[in-house]
């Protein structure tokens, strides 16, 4: 027997680790400069649009073609500057995502607030809300403003997908290990790449979208340890469904979220 062999069998598991903890925070690292890298556009960048707005100011009354042509060039440029502050501004956020503040809260209270807020854009579209909420739900574990900001986002994506009117059925009730949220909405729905790669960072089919939205939104999902699950039809509509583990009691392990709704 090899007097060695026993050393190596335990020391293998040894390097295992020390090779995965080299990798997350080799991921660390590149997540701390990129975000780094981030807030230092972000200073030379207001300057930029500063001065296009000074600039703005002084083209405020063009007499002449040329005057005309460098207000239009100005005003191009101040657009461009705009979107870049609104990708840094995701990036920043979709970077920051890592431990929430989970406190008891009601699912309830958080997608009424999403709904309340957009109801007027969904008037003026033609689009019908409706709700079918579970006055009896449980609290969950969540932090209001992250979980907030993922809901607006998917209700207004969901609304923007009906331009022409149409409704968003919003549901929420208890299953047996959780809370689950359903939005329905009959839209334009998305085609089978468009479903794929939706939570892809940076992937957007909106011409002026950064692509960090859906996959902000999905972060802080699952930094809640919720699933959500996406089912679409191209020219039907499309359903999220997001399914939240109900807090462990006292000596239990945490409820699996990824359990199958009942029903």
């Amino acid at each position: 027997m090899d007097p060695h062999s026993s050393s190596r069998e335990h020391s293998e598991p040894v390097r295992e680790k020390s090779r995965d903890q080299y990798l997350v925070d080799q991921y660390n690292e590149i997540a701390r400069l990129a975000g780094s890298l981030a807030h230092e556009i972000k200073t030379p960048l207001s300057v930029i649009r500063m001065n296009m707005e000074l600039l703005a100011e002084d083209m405020e009354d063009p007499q002449t073609p040329q005057q005309r042509r460098a207000k239009q060039k100005i005003a191009t440029v101040q657009e461009q500057c705009q979107r870049l502050q609104g990708l840094l501004d995701d990036f920043l956020r979709f970077a920051r995502i890592r431990d929430l503040n989970l406190l008891p809260g009601n699912l309830n209270e958080q997608i009424e607030r999403v709904l309340n807020f957009v109801e007027p854009q969904a008037n003026q579209q033609g689009v019908e809300i409706i709700r079918y909420l579970d006055s009896e739900l449980p609290s969950i574990d969540l932090d209001a403003e992250l979980l907030y900001s993922a809901l607006l986002n998917l209700v207004v994506n969901a609304i923007q997908a009906m331009p022409d009117g149409g409704s968003l059925m919003v549901q929420t009730r208890e299953f047996r290990s959780g809370v689950l949220l359903r939005l329905v909405d009959t839209g334009c729905g998305m085609s089978d790449t468009t479903a794929i790669r939706m939570f892809d960072p940076f992937y957007s089919t909106k011409e002026a979208g950064s692509g960090l939205g859906l996959p902000l939104a999905k972060k802080i999902i699952e930094a809640h340890h919720a699933i959500i699950d996406v089912q679409s039809e191209l020219g039907r509509g499309t359903q999220f469904t997001l399914e939240f583990p109900l807090p462990p009691r006292i000596g239990q392990k945490p409820a699996d979220a990824s359990e199958e709704a009942a029903g």
